[in-house]
């Protein structure tokens, strides 16, 4: 069976391990990482794939145990909150170049996650109060572009809304 190993990264807090926990094992939860490793088993044009996932850990503090992650990865994904404005600008100036600089020719998924939230008056308030607004799909698909990532796509691991797609996509 082949392999896929796919590693998730991006700022702290955005989603990555419930994104993770909700693909694997179809229920909402959150641990802060340190590191970690999920198996799964995806079938894309009739042939199944071994999808070994590993979770990041988005704190600086983990910026050099993080990196020891990335050797043999064969796709990236730099997910971003929707309803973080600061999330989204880190996937330019952090992310992106990490990940480039690691593994220059490793494919990258950009996601959108917390999709749920965009349109929640409680974000889009504190959003306000900061002068800031939820992140668009027009913004998300043009920073997919400007990071040359294969695609951008958006989910919600509370809704279990775009969990599959993502990995689907990703093998």
């Amino acid at each position: 069976m082949q392999s896929i190993k796919c590693v998730v990264v991006g700022d702290g807090a955005v989603g990555k391990t419930c994104l993770l926990i909700c693909y694997t094992t179809n229920a909402f939860g959150y641990i802060p990482t340190v590191f970690d490793n999920y198996s799964a088993q995806s079938t894309v044009d009739g042939r199944t794939l071994s999808l070994n996932l590993w979770d990041t850990a988005g704190q600086e503090e983990y910026d050099r145990l993080r990196t020891l992650s990335y050797p043999q990865t064969n796709v990236f994904i730099i997910c971003f909150s929707i309803a973080s404005p600061t999330s989204y600008e880190n996937v330019k100036h952090k992310w992106y170049p990490e990940v480039g600089h690691h593994c220059p020719n490793v494919p990258i998924l950009l996601v959108g996650t917390k999709k749920d939230l965009r349109n929640n008056p409680d974000v889009i308030k504190k959003l306000k109060e900061q002068n800031q607004v939820p992140i668009t799909s027009h913004q998300g698909g043009n920073l997919a572009k400007q990071i040359h990532a294969v695609k951008y796509m958006e989910c919600s691991a509370l809704n279990q809304d775009g969990i599959k797609e993502v990995f689907t996509e990703a093998v």
